[in-house]
């Protein structure tokens, strides 16, 4: 081990005196996180080796096409979690119901673990950043089996969360509340090691990343904004530049690290938006407020939502404190909270920006 470089294993141990009432639970579970991320990451860096990659010819319970890939981190995920006997219900984006761990030890364990195992996965094939999100929530029922009631929480109860991002390094980035630190895989030790500790997003930035092709779609709200985002004005550096990857770890990675917006909104083909709250928008937003941004719904702190559904879907807009101010702005000037989602779309040369301004 080089002098001076802390493990993801030693940093862990050293912060279990914030959890005063864990007996190192949490720890041991975050650590088998790490373990489940390296497996997944040997995977996708010889992907293109083996027989790994396309699709399986199966559905998940979002109607999506499942990854190879997809099956294989889920997998792995489920078997690291199980083994280690620190969580009780894994709820994954691949599985249509709770998975209820059911080892004698695992039954009376105290935490939950809500999980997208592959996000992005479609990049796979064209050698694209792609990524892993987790949340972690403690159990509220204290008898019995763990139910449903103890995953549908809000994302204010989450006392951990975190992301990998397996791109040209692989990164596993996690907060427990206080603070955000990131960890950079060293593959000549095996090792995650501190690399960014104490992130924080710049208050602003100049990167917008929202997927443009749907634009006749969007609410008046975001069309609103993203016309903001490419008229020039000196005083704020626009025109922003747009960066859209297709993998919300990857683009929120990036935005975390030099400041940016990201937004997946209502459109008229989704009017609940499409990102899950459980295994997406709850721990990124947990984690950018952590490190000083901001994450809304366009009108509400995603956080603050109380899920109704296993696999319940929201808009969410995400990133530095003033851009996602200016899109709220945006949205409770042109678009109806109520109203908007559900009314269809129009494309006019002004929504295309041929004519017309903002007002």
């Amino acid at each position: 081990m080089v002098c001076g470089v802390k493990t993801l294993g030693q940093f862990i141990i050293e912060k279990q005196a914030d959890f005063p009432y864990a007996k190192g639970e949490l720890s041991r579970l975050l650590r088998d996180m790490g373990i489940a991320a390296k497996i997944v990451n040997r995977e996708v860096n010889k992907a293109g080796l083996v027989d790994i990659l396309g699709d399986m010819g199966t559905t998940n319970i979002q109607g999506e096409e499942q990854k190879k890939l997809d099956v294989y981190a889920n997998e792995q995920f489920i078997a690291a979690l199980t083994s280690g006997g620190e969580c009780c219900i894994v709820a994954t984006e691949e599985e249509d119901e709770i998975i209820h761990i059911e080892s004698p030890v695992s039954q009376n364990a105290k935490y939950i673990v809500c999980i997208d195992p592959l996000d992005g996965s479609s990049n796979t094939d064209v050698n694209v950043a792609v990524g892993t999100i987790f949340s972690i929530y403690r159990r509220k029922s204290t008898v019995g089996r763990a139910t449903i009631e103890d995953v549908l929480q809000k994302g204010t109860q989450q006392v951990a969360a975190g992301y990998i991002i397996y791109g040209s390094s692989t990164m596993l980035v996690y907060t427990t509340g206080v603070g955000v630190n990131g960890f950079t895989l060293d593959p000549s030790i095996g090792e995650f090691c501190l690399s960014h500790p104490q992130m924080r997003i710049p208050e602003t930035g100049y990167i917008y990343s929202v997927n443009e092709g749907n634009y006749v779609h969007f609410p008046d709200g975001v069309k609103k904004y993203i016309k903001y985002c490419q008229v020039e004005d000196d005083a704020t550096k626009r025109p922003y530049t747009s960066r859209y990857i297709g993998s919300m770890v990857g683009d929120i990675h990036r935005n975390l690290i030099k400041g940016g917006i990201y937004i997946y909104p209502t459109t008229s083909r989704s009017p609940n938006g499409k990102l899950r709250l459980l295994y997406e928008c709850n721990p990124m937003a947990f984690i950018i407020e952590q490190a000083g941004g901001k994450a809304s719904t366009g009108f509400d702190r995603v956080l603050d939502i109380v899920p109704t559904e296993l696999h319940q879907r929201v808009p969410v807009f995400i990133g530095s404190k003033l851009m996602v101010e200016k899109a709220e702005e945006m949205m409770l000037i042109y678009t109806s909270k109520f109203s908007s989602v559900t009314e269809k779309a129009e494309t006019t040369l002004e929504d295309l920006g041929v004519i017309g301004g903002i007002d």
